[in-house]
């Protein structure tokens, strides 16, 4: 209890009420009653500066830690984080962007090569690639997935033998659409078409013979473009090997004039009035912030931070909360390495991300969400509008 007492951020603690306890503890133990208390006020001392004090020296050298292994194992570290998540605030797409940028190749979920846990691979370069583990996969659990890993031997050559090793048809559909039959030639839609042939298999007393789909003339599917296999590469893994999200939609980007989060770090300027936009990673509202929300959005080119106020949140929460892809204007701050953007308005662009799922080779409509003069003083592409 006088342990607890003393864990607190507050400067006044409930140290106090063992003060009689602990004097009268140590008196008979032979200790002074001057000693005693003299003690005690080192204590009570303690108690508004001490935890706070120690909790940080404690969280620095976790940092070191973890910044040192990073820096000289970003393969082991990467891979570290994905097989503990949930936890903080990062996205497992967040941690995969980084170790790529840092030279680690990643490889896709596959049911050949893959386990429970994300692994480490052989050498690709100066690191060990990490193969997904089907951990990253959304709605499967680790038992059948064990059974999965134990009955493949050599490797598995068909989608028929999953099934015949007992793994459960919507378990199946799960990993095709997580697209991860690659390693025996079959794509998500592809492996969604045999998976559905499977449902036909006869059993009891017609087990053993053919089915009718076995006797149907092969069917040509249409080939996913690759912006669909971006989207349901999200839906199910979280993450995306192939390719960004934002990048599809970033010739309509510009037309707004809206920024890269790269331009937004590295070439806007400190006060200049900006547009950025990307996919939603972190909204954080502490407690102790004074209403303020912070936000973390990512594109293709990197991360920018974004600091909204009270009374903006209060008017922008419906986007604020809800967008997937979140377009802001505001003042840009510049503190030496450290870039924010001062939020003063939100824009949900959530439906454009809708249109990955049309045909590549289709023309996207020109998006007018946004109508209204370029801001004078806007940055983009390099000019400043006066």
């Amino acid at each position: 209890g006088l342990r607890r007492s003393m864990a607190t951020f507050k400067y006044t603690g409930t140290v106090n009420l063992y003060e009689q306890r602990l004097v009268e503890g140590m008196m008979k133990k032979g200790y002074t009653e001057e000693f005693a208390k003299r003690i005690f006020r080192q204590l009570e001392g303690f108690g508004s500066y001490g935890f706070p004090e120690s909790h940080a020296a404690s969280f620095a050298l976790l940092v070191y830690v973890s910044c040192w292994l990073k820096h000289y194992y970003p393969d082991a570290f990467a891979t570290a984080l994905l097989n503990s998540m949930p936890m903080g605030f990062y996205q497992p797409a967040q941690i995969v962007i980084d170790a790529q940028k840092h030279g680690v190749e990643v490889r896709p979920v596959d049911i050949n090569y893959s386990t429970w846990d994300n692994l480490l691979e052989e050498k690709s370069g100066k690191y060990c690639a990490i193969r997904l583990g089907f951990r990253q996969i959304k709605g499967l659990g680790q038992e059948e997935m064990d059974v999965l890993v134990n009955c493949r031997g050599n490797e598995y050559r068909t989608v028929t033998a999953l099934r015949d090793a007992g793994i459960a048809i919507n378990t199946l559909e799960r990993l095709a659409d997580a697209d991860a039959f690659r390693s025996i030639g079959l794509d998500r839609r592809k492996a969604l078409w045999e998976v559905s042939a499977l449902q036909d298999m006869p059993v009891v007393i017609f087990k053993g013979q053919p089915s009718e789909s076995v006797l149907e003339a092969q069917v040509e599917l249409p080939l996913m473009s690759k912006g669909e296999h971006v989207v349901q590469d999200y839906a199910t893994v979280g993450l995306s090997l192939k390719a960004h999200p934002v990048c599809f939609v970033r010739s309509q980007l510009e037309m707004l004039r809206i920024l890269s989060c790269h331009q937004i770090n590295k070439e806007a300027q400190n006060g200049q009035l900006v547009k950025v936009a990307g996919l939603v990673l972190v909204r954080q509202r502490p407690g102790t912030a004074g209403g303020v929300c912070f936000i973390t959005i990512e594109d293709e080119t990197g991360f920018s931070n974004l600091v909204v106020f009270e009374k903006f949140f209060d008017t922008y929460r419906k986007e604020i909360l809800h967008s997937r892809l979140l377009m802001v204007e505001g003042r840009l701050q510049r503190e030496g390495e450290v870039v924010h953007v001062i939020v003063s308005k939100c824009v949900d662009l959530t439906k454009l991300m809708g249109k990955l799922v049309q045909r590549e080779q289709e023309d996207l409509p020109v998006l007018t969400t946004v109508p209204g003069e370029v801001p004078k003083g806007t940055f983009y592409g390099g000019r400043n509008f006066k």
